[in-house]
């Protein structure tokens, strides 16, 4: 029997403990599940271990970042700018900072609590952009740390993945390493509109490591 939207199993730590650019990619077409609301992600980027200069855990643990330390399978949130609340997938074995950034997903249910939190917005794009995507699930820096793969709270469940995937430049690491600013660790479904204006994207050829 085929599963509703909102009886898809949740996804394992096992998920989680790998490197952050294959998360990143699989992440796309997985749902996040918050009370009524339910999104399907469109749009990552990898953050990863141990050598990346855009990582935020490139100068080592401290109190902001210390959720990217593990255990995998955690939200990991900051607040960036002092505005917009961040949503990262904690992943990599305990003790190895890396995590996914979940850019832009689109709503399958719950766009009236969406469309409350978002100032009555309900386009296409209501959840496109990592700010717009933390605003539509309603959350804060509480989140920090909280587990995605248990019931009750935000969850992360299975979902089906993307027809096609595109990669590009991650957005906003102007002071990492060139070879970082270039590397093409930014995912996105290509099938769908709900993605964020982060520039140019293509379709996935060869190793992107």
């Amino acid at each position: 029997m085929r599963r509703s939207l909102s009886e898809r199993a949740l996804i394992p730590v096992s998920f989680y403990e790998r490197d952050a650019l294959i998360v990143a990619k699989e992440l796309l077409g997985m749902r996040l599940r918050r009370g009524p609301v339910l999104l399907e992600i469109t749009e990552t980027e990898a953050y990863r271990w141990p050598d990346d200069s855009a990582s935020h855990a490139r100068s080592g643990r401290t109190p902001r970042n210390a959720a990217m330390w593990g255990p995998a399978g955690r939200c990991y949130v900051f607040l960036c700018y002092g505005i917009h609340h961040m949503l990262n997938v904690v992943t990599h074995p305990e003790g190895e900072a890396a995590a996914v950034l979940v850019r832009s997903a689109r709503v399958l249910a719950g766009l009236e609590t969406v469309a409350a939190r978002r100032r009555g917005r309900t386009g296409p794009d209501v959840a496109a952009g990592p700010g717009k995507l933390a605003q539509a699930l309603g959350l804060d820096l509480t989140w920090n740390g909280h587990p995605l793969h248990e019931k009750g709270g935000l969850e992360l469940h299975f979902g089906s993945p993307p027809a096609r995937i595109l990669a590009g430049p991650r957005v906003g690491i102007d002071y990492a390493r060139p070879e970082h600013v270039q590397a093409p660790w930014r995912f996105a479904s290509g099938d769908v509109a709900a993605v964020s204006r982060g520039g140019p994207l293509s379709e996935i050829h060869g190793d992107l490591t």
